[in-house]
């Protein structure tokens, strides 16, 4: 504890104007009232008080000579004293301990006879300042006050506070912290306080950034997130921060982030399907042939939404036929190579069917083989050609007049696919004609040369084939026109008998009880001699899918007028030989059916059957040579006769009535056959009765039909 110097001087001079006087001699001093003076720390409230009273001896000083003064000082809890009891002289002692200390032989301090306790008495000098006291007079947990000179409590340094908070010496008290420097990182000091916060100065704990006087952990909290902006909050959904990146928290209830595209939140409202460009094995075939043979799995990917997958791509569905001879199993139905026919049409897959059983586009699959024809209109490839409705091309142009080849003929009426009887293969057994042969009516023989003709129309009058080029033509005398050449015209009346005589067709002669049926009413031959005769047999494989066909004639007899319903009726014969239902029991199909079922042979008879038969002619008297009667039926009139020959009038005929001949105009002729059969057609004409007055047919545009037909003749 610190001293002040010269105590002894000093507490005499200020007790001075109180016990008399102070004098300072050279060498030394003297008191004229000696008094104690001491001083002391009040133990109970660390003060530092200073004390002074009379001694209680009042013997008189010892006189002599001068002699330095002393002081003396106590710093423990009892007062400090000056004792006089020794005589000889005032002495000063400083007392530094409890018990007794000598500072000065002779001269002892007593400590009950002096301090701050009972017993003890302060002076105070009246007007001075008071006993002064430092910091580091008072105890821990005390301050020294300056104004009172007291060790008063509280603080003066940090060390007063116990280490726990720190010292404000201005208010001498201890607090949380006095600036931000007092208080830990993450933590700034507000009203003596330490409190969460932050600042340029005062940086937050390792980990934490500062942002508006806050720490915040940047890589987890949403709010400020890789710095001090926080997430934008995303659809549906709750942001969150995974190490410093704003991400997609879970999806509101009922609300699912299909896409994975935190952009849109949790964009779909329901269950996702799948999720974005993931795969899954598709396959649309039928189950049963699902990686059999070459079928094999596709692969469909989800779309970027996640609410569905696409198309299925890549995968390999059964082929509708299992193609021939690659050691493959192209319709995945376990079986290589297989070649069935389920249509039981004839035809195998491998054998070209292209349709062999019902599917989307194959309704009929007995209809459809490389032997069918194909129907125009129907939009189906019939015949297995990879082409839809397409027509045999037109084959009877450029045919010679006076050709002596069957097969012409044949291309002349509009058969135009040709074939062989027995195919090497199956693919190659298609329709088509097979043979064509000339003879005479029974099926022998030959022929006379001018009995047939292709050509390009006959007459002037407007009479023209009927489909493409060229029509055929078979007469009983010169197959020509007026204007004709090879073979040129002959007269039609009396006409040219040449010679070419047969029997009738035999089969059809004894299906007719061996006599020449005649329209009703009219008188028969008497003869089943076929006088100038031709006969054109065409064997024809038929179309699969047809079931009739037709041809279009035309027959003039230059029997009209006069021989009408005579026993002069030259006739014109077709004989199918065919499986199909309903043809006529003696195969011929040149005959006219009335509603009661009355037969009408092709020939100049049939002008009793109905109108519309026969109407290239005049009115007026016809049968003049029979059993006359009036004829009103000819429609047509004379005019499609020119040029013809038939329409010439030189010759006798019935009165007014006396063309040369007439015509029965265009005539469909239809019969029924069977889909896939060989038949045979047998066109014929001959004189009946005799070899003169010539007859003439004319025949064209062959048609095949999917329709079963009535047999017969009709009008157009």
């Amino acid at each position: 504890m610190m001293r002040f110097h010269n105590v002894g001087w000093v507490a005499a001079c200020l007790v001075a104007p109180l016990l008399g006087a102070c004098t300072e001699e050279s060498g030394g001093t003297s008191l004229s009232s000696p008094t104690q003076v001491s001083t002391g720390t009040d133990a109970s409230s660390g003060a530092m008080t200073t004390s002074g009273q009379p001694t209680s001896d009042t013997a008189t000083p010892t006189t002599g000579g001068p002699s330095p003064g002393t002081e003396s000082a106590g710093t423990d809890s009892a007062a400090t004293t000056a004792d006089t009891a020794t005589t000889g002289g005032t002495t000063a002692s400083t007392t530094t301990d409890p018990g007794t200390t000598t500072t000065d032989p002779g001269t002892t301090t007593d400590p009950s006879t002096t301090g701050s306790g009972s017993g003890s008495t302060t002076t105070d000098t009246t007007g001075e300042p008071p006993p002064m006291c430092t910091d580091a007079d008072c105890p821990m947990g005390q301050f020294c006050n300056m104004d009172a000179g007291t060790c008063d409590p509280g603080c003066n340094d940090d060390t007063d506070c116990m280490g726990m908070t720190v010292c404000d010496v201005g208010s001498h008290t201890c607090k949380g912290c006095l600036s931000d420097a007092n208080c830990a990182l993450g933590t700034v000091c507000t009203g003596g306080s330490c409190v969460p916060g932050c600042n340029d100065n005062q940086p937050c704990q390792d980990g934490l950034a500062c942002c508006t006087g806050a720490c915040f952990d940047l890589l987890v909290d949403p709010l400020h997130c890789g710095g001090c902006n926080a997430c934008p909050l995303p659809d549906n959904a709750d942001p969150v921060c995974t190490m410093g990146n704003c991400g997609l928290g879970a999806c509101k209830q009922g609300f699912n982030d299909c896409d994975k595209n935190q952009a849109n939140g949790c964009e779909f409202e329901g269950a996702c399907k799948c999720a974005p460009g993931s795969q899954v094995a598709c396959y649309s075939g039928p189950p049963e042939t699902q990686n059999k043979g070459v079928c094999k799995d596709g692969i469909q990917t989800c779309n970027a939404m996640g609410t569905g997958y696409g198309a299925c791509t890549g995968e390999v569905l059964p082929g509708p036929i299992d193609l021939c001879a690659n050691n493959l199993d192209d319709d995945c139905d376990g079986v290589k190579d297989e070649d069935p026919d389920l249509d039981k049409d004839g035809w195998t897959v491998c054998g070209g069917d292209c349709c062999d059983e019902i599917g989307p586009n194959c309704l009929n699959p007995e209809l459809v083989n490389p032997g069918a024809f194909d129907l125009v209109g129907n939009m189906v490839d019939d015949d297995c050609d990879a082409k839809l409705d397409n027509v045999v091309p037109a084959c009877d142009a450029g045919l010679a007049s006076n050709s002596a080849v069957g097969n012409d003929y044949a291309k002349a009426i509009d058969l135009c696919q040709f074939t062989v009887e027995n195919p090497p293969l199956l693919k190659d057994k298609k329709w088509g004609v097979i043979t064509s042969t000339f003879s005479r009516a029974n099926g022998a023989g030959v022929p006379a040369a001018n009995a047939k003709s292709i050509r390009n129309g006959f007459g002037t009058g407007g009479i023209i084939p009927q489909k493409n080029s060229n029509l055929a033509i078979f007469s009983t005398g010169n197959a020509a026109d007026q204007g004709d050449a090879n073979p040129g015209y002959a007269d039609f009346e009396i006409g040219t008998d040449n010679g070419a005589n047969s029997a009738a067709p035999t089969d059809w002669l004894a299906a007719n009880g061996n006599a020449f049926p005649n329209a009703p009413g009219c008188p028969g031959p008497g003869s089943t001699t076929a006088y100038n005769s031709i006969m054109l047999k065409i064997r024809v494989r038929v179309p699969t899918n047809a079931k009739s066909f037709s041809v279009q004639m035309h027959f003039f007899s230059a029997e009209w007028p006069e021989y009408v319903c005579t026993n002069f009726n030259d006739l014109f014969v077709t004989l199918v030989d065919s499986q199909g239902a309903g043809n006529p029991a003696d195969k011929n199909i040149a005959i006219y059916t009335t509603p009661q079922n009355q037969k009408y042979p092709v020939g100049v008879n049939i002008a009793k059957a109905a109108a519309g038969l026969f109407t290239e002619c005049k009115n007026g008297t016809v049968a003049c040579n029979g059993a006359a009667f009036n004829y009103a039926n000819c429609s047509a009139g004379v005019n499609p006769l020119n040029g013809t020959g038939f329409q010439v009038t030189n010759d006798a005929g019935c009165g007014a009535n006396n063309t040369t001949g007439g015509g029965t105009g265009w005539l469909k002729m239809a019969g029924n056959v069977k889909g896939g059969e060989t038949m045979e057609i047998r066109f014929t004409i001959w004189d009946t009765g005799d070899g003169v007055w010539d007859s003439l047919v004319l025949l064209d545009d062959w048609q095949w039909s999917v329709q079963a037909s009535q047999p017969g003749v009709q009008p157009n």
